[in-house]
């Protein structure tokens, strides 16, 4: 089969091996599509060489059919259609003992702790398999986990049908929460300061401000009568946005941070203090998102014809990071066994 490894900052290999052995409880996977994401180019760009194990076979959206079984495993059969929830926790830490599984303390987060799908067939715990509904075409399963990330982070937002919520960043996983907020029937808004960005959340539906040019606090606070969002998601990573975001939530909202920063941040304690405000990580997912993820993906919620940018094959993904970094795609997808 063949593989693409990360091999330093900026570099991938094309490397030809046999699949690894099945050991008890897993499963092999022959990985139809793979998904590019941020956490992937942090790796590509060096950043996060301190965690992963070089050659590091790396990704984690993903979709295919399993190809093998290995000893033990029960419930699944040859040729079922399949994405993974690609978590790998303890069970013994207190994380997990409190039921937050999902963010142990240890956890194993496959793709980037561990090998990865960006390989013709990979083996995983069959724990971490996720049935896909009838019908779904593989192409678009492979963007089950990042939607999985918006529901969680919607979820985990208590969010409800007639809220008001500000999206800051239109990447694709603020388009995915700002998609998924609106399909439960809140009235959303995606702050976005790359013209194109906001041009391709427009083309999705999506209400935008741009916040260069307009007093984004000032608009939210007219659009909300006054009274500011009921959630604001962070989702940009840039330190301006963090310390705006608290002066658009409401008395008592909730500013949700999803976006990864690696330094601390300045945050508005004041605004926290004087408001009541609300402020959570969403870092994750657990399974009920993944399977929710998956019925959005398949009723055609997601639009994921409009956020596919592109399918390259295997051998071009170093290419791929180059377009990505650029600026130049919302999702990339990578074959493997597509045919």
């Amino acid at each position: 089969m063949f593989a693409v490894n990360y091999v330093g900052s900026r570099t991938m290999a094309l490397e030809e091996r046999e699949p690894a052995d099945l050991r008890a409880g897993e499963v092999r996977i022959a990985v139809a599509y793979v998904g590019l994401c941020g956490t992937d180019l942090h790796v590509f760009h060096g950043d996060m060489d301190a965690r992963v194990s070089m050659p590091a076979t790396i990704g984690h959206e993903m979709s295919g059919t399993v190809a093998a079984l290995g000893p033990g495993v029960e419930g699944w059969s040859i040729g079922d259609p399949v994405t993974v929830m690609p978590l790998v926790w303890d069970g013994t830490c207190p994380a997990c003992r409190a039921g937050n599984q999902h963010i142990c303390q240890h956890l194993d987060f496959i793709g980037i702790d561990s090998p990865g799908a960006l390989q013709q067939f990979w083996n995983v715990p069959a724990s971490t398999l996720v049935r896909l509904p009838s019908g779904v075409s593989l192409r678009d399963a492979a963007l089950v986990e990042p939607v999985a990330v918006a529901v969680h982070d919607v979820r985990r937002s208590e969010l409800a049908a007639g809220d008001k919520a500000v999206v800051i960043g239109a990447g694709p996983i603020g388009v995915l929460i700002a998609t998924v907020a609106a399909a439960l029937g809140a009235e959303v808004v995606v702050a976005e300061i790359d013209p194109a960005r906001r041009t391709a959340a427009a083309e999705l539906g999506l209400r935008t401000i741009d916040p260069s040019s307009v007093d984004q606090a000032a608009w939210v606070e007219e659009w909300t009568g006054g009274a500011g969002a009921d959630v604001v998601f962070e989702v940009s990573g840039a330190a301006a946005a963090v310390r705006a975001a608290t002066d658009l939530v409401k008395v008592r909202g909730t500013l949700v941070v999803v976006a990864i920063h690696p330094q601390p941040q300045p945050l508005d304690l004041h605004r926290v203090f004087w408001r009541e405000l609300r402020i959570l990580g969403a870092r994750v997912y657990q399974r009920a998102d993944f399977e929710r993820a998956a019925e959005l993906v398949a009723d055609g919620t997601i639009p994921v014809a409009k956020l596919v940018t592109g399918v390259v094959p295997l051998a071009e993904v170093e290419s791929a990071f180059g377009v990505l970094e650029a600026g130049q795609a919302m999702k990339l997808l990578v074959e493997l066994n597509a045919s």
